[in-house]
């Protein structure tokens, strides 16, 4: 292969940070923030595919894929930690200038980094992460419970965002078309939440996804402002999100462009093809 993929691992803060890096370093960096449960390798679709023009660099967050897990009891599982942390990361990797491509709690990592450092940022692309309190779906009723009163709902939200089900439920949604799905994408994903510590880790970084939504008036005054470069790609069978959400980005940026694509949570389960085309035509050079 001309551009194969390279794993890696970048000392940030006495923690290993674990990442995937592909392409040419002189071509458009693009940076690959995961959800969850995920690591770096949802992006694998993305690094064959995009590698012969484009600079893409796919990082795991502490707690996540092949990076340090530190104890919760001694670490900060928060949101602001993270873009703290991945902000370090671009800069050990002389990252000066980048399009942010956002996933789920990659959308309040990099949200965080975008307002932090507007001057880094080349375009966004969002692909089923939210920014509008209006974008959380009906599972959200149980997880601002857990917010109002941690001690009182733990037990609910661990089986509502950690169970097997919901796990498998993450990447299916409503799709009716099942048979698209590799269940290894689900089956892996739960084997690595049933690790020593994880439902602590993932449950401490939930009850701290409150602070998104609080700042979700600021994320949108910030792209009202500037006015970004925009991509907006969207699964319509996800189930973690209304589907009101992409609308709500063209709100915000009206020439943003939107695409609602046959897929689910993770879109590139079954539309890597797709999203690969959107991609590369969106994140060509600026002209």
């Amino acid at each position: 292969m001309k551009h194969p993929t390279l794993y890696r691992t970048a000392q940030i803060g006495g923690l290993s940070i674990f990442y995937r890096e592909a392409g040419p370093k002189d071509g458009p960096t693009l940076l690959l923030l995961h959800g969850l449960p995920s690591s770096s390798r949802m992006f694998g679709p993305l690094l064959s595919r995009l590698a012969d023009r484009y600079h893409l660099i796919a990082p795991d967050y502490p707690g996540f894929g092949h990076s340090d897990w530190p104890d919760p009891k001694s670490f900060a599982y928060t949101f602001d930690h993270y873009a703290e942390i991945v902000n370090r990361f671009t800069e050990a990797l002389g990252l000066s200038r980048y399009t942010l491509y956002m996933q789920d709690y990659g959308g309040p990592v990099g949200f965080r980094m975008a307002l932090a450092h507007p001057d880094r940022i080349e375009a966004l692309i969002v692909q089923d992460a939210v920014a509008h309190n209006e974008g959380l779906g009906v599972n959200w009723k149980a997880r601002r419970a857990f917010w109002a009163d941690r001690v009182a709902n733990e037990s609910t939200l661990r089986t509502n965002l950690l169970s097997f089900q919901a796990t498998q439920t993450r990447h299916v949604g409503n799709d009716p078309n099942v048979d698209r799905y590799d269940p290894d994408l689900w089956t892996d994903e739960f084997a690595f939440l049933s690790q020593p510590r994880q439902a602590d880790i993932q449950s401490d970084l939930f009850y701290d996804y409150r602070t998104n939504v609080e700042r979700y008036p600021k994320w949108q005054a910030w792209m009202r402002e500037r006015q970004p470069r925009l991509l907006v790609i969207w699964g319509r069978y996800d189930l973690s999100f209304d589907l009101s959400e992409p609308e709500a980005y063209r709100r915000d940026v009206p020439n943003a462009q939107v695409h609602v694509l046959d897929a689910g949570h993770f879109a590139l389960d079954t539309a890597a093809d797709q999203i690969a085309a959107l991609v590369r035509d969106f994140a060509a050079p600026s002209r």
